[in-house]
């Protein structure tokens, strides 16, 4: 396993590119996901997307119920956030590629997220709080936006 390098600042082209979608998982995809588990708990993170670490996939490494007896680290391949609640909750959040910027975001309270695992085998997560974040936060990523212009896009009252 390796700690990978951490792709950093607002305007880096590779955090800016949407992410292409995974067209099957093998062995190759495997060592991705250890060296992006390596990397996130190097970082003391609880998310961290392809992108992050210069590769342009659909592929994020999320820490559910961080800091519990529940923790559960889950791999997921081309993730699709198939419904989510109405409400929002607004809640600070950073990021490993903009280190030292906080920001309050809007997030969805709640949702529904169907992904492949490391494996190829389909999964569907119901989350909410935090874990819920986590996925919009990391999705974005894989989508080439940054929590940052969600603040920019909710002071222009976006969603």
């Amino acid at each position: 396993m390796a700690v990978l390098p951490i792709e950093k600042g607002a305007d880096n082209e590779i955090l800016r590119t949407v992410s292409t979608k995974v067209k099957a998982a093998d062995k190759k995809l495997g060592k991705f996901f250890d060296d992006m588990r390596d990397t996130m708990f190097a970082a003391e993170g609880i998310g961290l997307a392809a992108p992050q670490v210069s590769k342009n996939i659909r592929v994020v490494v999320c820490r559910f119920n961080n800091g519990t007896s529940h923790e559960l680290i889950v791999d997921m391949i081309n993730p699709v956030i198939t419904e989510h609640s109405d409400d929002m909750s607004v809640h600070e959040e950073g990021c490993l590629s903009l280190p030292g910027l906080w920001d309050k975001v809007a997030r969805y309270n709640s949702l529904t997220v169907k992904y492949l695992d490391r494996k190829g085998r389909e999964f569907v997560l119901k989350l909410k709080g935090l874990n819920a974040r986590i996925v919009q936060h990391e999705l974005d990523h894989i989508d080439g936006m940054l929590y940052i212009d969600r603040v920019k896009e909710q002071a222009m009252g976006k969603k």
